[in-house]
């Protein structure tokens, strides 16, 4: 089992949010899993153009860093992603990487994939930014099994946070074991299919790689 663990904080080695990211890989560790970190912003991801030709190709017009990160999440059975809160959201790095995973969205490509999420902040708002990452990579198919954060304005935010974290490693692994339904998912998911259902069906002679990904997988 591959559990990989992707930090989005640019303070490297300082960032409160690794932290917590590898708190996640120890448990997941603990459990059983080969783990590995991904620092995104030591890598070079360029913004999404929106031209599509990922819809109609399967390959992105970018010749970066962004096909190395994406392959490895294909390639885990269980992602964890981590980003301090930025004004109310996920780090740029990190939503440049989101805004470039948008064939996952419509190709529904992490299906049967587990993912979790991790934040930190000056305040309570990492708990926005934990469910943002997981309510994201909902709608790109898979199953979010939780998350955890700290408050570093609470002087035991941090410790708790790190012990709510190993503990969501394991489940990680664990959910990915025995597959552990979660009906409220599986209705988002089924939602996300029918949408994109229509729209691929629409553009078939336009979105041939997205089109041919879908017959395959018998959904048209």
């Amino acid at each position: 089992m591959k559990i990989l663990g992707i930090n989005g904080s640019p303070r490297g080695d300082n960032s409160t949010t690794l932290k917590l990211v590898e708190a996640v890989l120890a448990g997941a560790e603990e459990a059983g899993a080969e783990t590995k970190l991904i620092d995104l912003c030591s890598l070079s991801i360029n913004y999404c153009h929106a031209c599509a030709v990922c819809y109609r190709t399967g390959e992105c017009v970018h010749d970066d860093d962004f096909g190395k990160v994406y392959g490895q999440i294909m390639g885990s059975d269980g992602i964890v992603l981590g980003s301090p809160v930025y004004f109310g959201s996920v780090t740029a790095q990190m939503k440049t990487m989101i805004d470039r995973m948008s064939d996952a969205v419509h190709c529904q490509l992490l299906l049967g994939k587990r993912v979790a999420s991790v934040s930190t902040a000056g305040s309570e708002g990492h708990r926005e930014v934990e469910e943002y990452i997981n309510r994201i990579m909902v709608a790109m198919g898979a199953t979010a099994v939780g998350s955890a954060g700290a408050d570093m304005a609470d002087p035991a935010g941090m410790e708790e946070a790190l012990e709510k974290a190993f503990d969501l490693g394991r489940t990680l692994v664990r959910e990915i074991e025995d597959g552990t339904a979660h009906p409220e998912q599986e209705m988002i998911h089924r939602r996300m299919r029918e949408r994109f259902g229509r729209v691929i069906g629409a553009k078939k002679d336009e979105w041939t790689h997205e089109y041919d990904h879908w017959k395959r997988m018998g959904w048209l």
